[in-house]
């Protein structure tokens, strides 16, 4: 039996949305699992995207937990002056 499809690899995703009463530290444990089990190459921030196109239960927690993996990552930066020198 087919578990997945190459953006959902194990299921994940698709088996979270069906869980009754599944809560949002659930969700985020599941979406990390499966971002980590992604390909190097793949583009997390596209698949949850397509995931969220797919899935989406309006007052869901995956579908929260999907839309902040949509969120823009931060960009890490070196703080210039005596702030950055600091320990």
């Amino acid at each position: 039996m087919k578990k997945g499809d190459a953006i959902d690899p194990k299921g994940l995703i698709s088996e979270a949305f069906r869980i009754e009463g599944i809560g949002y530290e659930e969700c985020r444990s599941i979406y990390l699992d499966w971002a980590l089990s992604l390909p190097l190459d793949a583009d997390a921030r596209e698949h949850s995207e397509t995931l969220l196109n797919r899935h989406s239960i309006p007052d869901h927690p995956m579908t929260q937990v999907l839309k902040e993996g949509l969120g823009a990552a931060r960009r890490a930066r070196r703080r210039g002056g005596w702030k950055g020198r600091r320990c």
